[in-house]
């Protein structure tokens, strides 16, 4: 980990897996949670550079990860897809204790390869390789909004990304056409599109501070930003 201001480095720690996702616990910034290929998410401290908390579970790796509010629980989502495994696709652990809160919240045989809250309601929005993002409370036991989804856009496979705006009216999702979609939270129903890459957009993000400028990024490496 590096400090963006003085470009010091300020954490290093070895993983015995390759990581694939990262995030820093909402209430602790000292503290990180990691995941990747691996059945094993770790929690890290960088004060004293250790894993300070490991969580089992019986996939082969983990996909994302997000926090609920407060820290006290987390969400993983997962390469589970067989017949006898869709109900670990997306687990809530308790981050105290390591204990599983729930395996059954999503039970449709679709990875999940993004997860991401929205910044004022209850709920949270998972990307799916069924081209569609499902939309679930965050509150216990995590339903899925069977009446809503947010579908029109392609990930067919491609690691995906999306993210609600910083006011949560609108959600934005790379495709793998390489167009960025713009949903209204409310309708679910396609607000706007943007040819923005050759190739598959995999990631589309609001600037926290200037909401009207938007960063994509390309499976190509390519990164733009829109206003």
């Amino acid at each position: 980990l590096t400090d963006v201001e003085t470009g010091a480095q300020v954490f290093r720690g070895r993983s015995e897996f390759r990581i694939g996702t990262l995030k820093f616990h909402p209430a602790d910034p000292n503290v990180f949670i990691c995941g990747g290929f691996s059945p094993e998410v770790k929690a890290w401290d960088i004060r004293i550079c250790k894993a300070i908390k490991v969580y089992k579970a019986a996939v082969q790796q983990t996909l994302d990860i997000m926090f609920l509010p407060e820290g006290k629980e987390f969400l993983t989502s997962t390469d589970a897809v067989s017949q006898d495994s869709a109900d670990r696709t997306i687990i809530a652990w308790d981050f105290q204790t390591g204990a599983k809160i729930s395996n059954q919240i999503f039970h449709e045989r679709y990875t999940c390869p993004c997860l991401t809250p929205h910044p004022k309601d209850s709920v949270f929005v998972a990307q799916t390789n069924g081209n569609y993002m499902a939309l679930f409370s965050s509150l216990r036991p995590y339903r899925i909004n069977k009446k809503k989804r947010y579908e029109g856009h392609k990930v067919e496979g491609f690691a995906v990304s999306c993210e609600f705006s910083p006011d949560g009216t609108l959600l934005v999702t790379g495709s793998s056409e390489g167009k960025v979609f713009f949903y209204s939270y409310r309708t679910a129903r396609i607000v706007r599109t943007l040819s923005v890459h050759g190739s598959a957009c995999v990631s589309a993000t609001f600037h926290p501070v200037l909401p009207s400028l938007l960063a994509t990024c390309g499976w190509d490496g390519e990164i733009k930003i829109w206003e």
